[in-house]
Formats: structure tokens, sequence, C-alpha cells
């Protein structure tokens, strides 16, 4: 299937709800205006979206990735798919923001509301980081030691790297894994944060479910 007729796909999908719960679209006391309703699904696709893409991404693909491709091609994979992660999960997490703030406004929201706002901006904010600052980084300094382990006839391996045994004897090699563990180490961290902050608003959202 192409891109397209998994999205109109998706958009028949999203249109059958609507027939099956009409009263979303009305704007009497016990049913929700439409806009209020458009609002709330923005903020809840995003954010299932982004809560995803970042649990499947983190402990999942990844991983299974790493178990089952030679390492130089698992990182040229890797400096493909992070770009596009970290925009799908800023551009979610900025709907996201900009939903809620939409509807809960700051002055008049509880602190509850204000709290969950602020996890809200921190995911984006931990996103952006590493789209903008570290997986460029990232990925540059990547590019060089692939360069140095081509040259050392290593990198071909999957899984554990022979990276290690071969730096206690390469000085050059040792000093860019120190740098690439430093910068992909904050990369790891901001990505964790974003996961974490969403997890505490995953929280509240179940809270106010109800089944």
């Amino acid at each position: 299937m192409s891109w397209s007729t998994r999205f109109l796909t998706a958009v028949a999908f999203l249109a059958v709800g609507v027939v099956f719960a009409p009263d979303v679209l009305g704007s009497g006391r016990e049913s929700p205006a439409g806009a209020i309703t458009a609002v709330k699904l923005c903020h809840l696709l995003a954010f299932a979206t982004a809560w995803g893409a970042a649990l499947w991404v983190t402990f999942i693909g990844g991983i299974i990735m790493f178990k089952n491709l030679p390492r130089h091609q698992f990182g040229n994979l890797q400096s493909k798919m992070f770009p596009a992660y970290f925009t799908v999960v800023s551009v979610c997490a900025a709907v996201s923001v900009a939903a809620f703030a939409y509807l809960h406004p700051w002055r008049s929201a509880s602190s509850i509301d204000n709290y969950q706002l602020g996890f809200l901006l921190s995911a984006l904010g931990f996103d952006l980081s590493n789209l903008i600052v570290f997986t460029p980084m990232t990925i540059e300094m990547m590019k060089k030691r692939h360069k140095v382990e081509r040259d050392l006839s290593i990198g071909e391996e999957i899984g554990w790297s022979k990276n290690m045994e071969v730096a206690k004897t390469n000085p050059q090699l040792a000093a860019m894994n120190k740098k690439f563990g430093m910068i992909h180490g904050l990369s790891s961290l901001a990505n964790i944060m974003a996961f974490g902050s969403l997890a505490m608003h995953s929280w509240y959202l179940a809270g106010k479910i109800q089944l």
C-alpha cells in the first residue's frame, strides 16, 4: 500500500467512527461542541502517536535491529530513521501542547492542568533538542568513526562490537569512542526524558477517561 492509500484508509476509519458516534458533533448540554471535540481528538491522536513511536523506537525496534544487523548497517539505518522519528514526535508534541493549551487556558486552568502542560512542553523541548542538536552531532560523529573502523576492518559484525577491544591499542579510535559515547548518551537521555514526560501525561489522561 502506498502512503496516500494508507492515509485515506485511516481517514475512512475516522469517518466511520463519526457515523457511529454522531452526538460528538452536537452542541447541546450533554454533548460537547464539535470544535472542542476536534481539538480533543487532535490532542489524543498526537499524544498517542508520539507515545507509540517513542515506545517502539526506544524499547523494541532499535533493540531488534541492533541484534540482527551488521553494526555499520544498523548505524546507517538509524542515521536515516532518527531524523524522521524526532521530526514526527516533535510535531506531535507541538500539536499536543497547542491543543491542551487551548482546552486549558493557563490563567483559568487548575494547577494540575498547568503541570500537565509543563510535562508536554518538556517532551517537546527534549524532542526538539534531539532533532536540532544531538542527532546531527551523533550522526556526524558516527560517520567519522565508521571511516576509522573500516580502515581497521571492523564494524561488520552483528551485535556487540569488536570496537572496544581494538580501541585498547588505538588511541584515535578510543578518543572517538569517548566523544561519540558522550553525545549519544545525551541524545538517549533526552529521548528517555521526553518519553517519561509523556508517560506522566498518560496517567493524567487515563484518569479522565470514562469507560
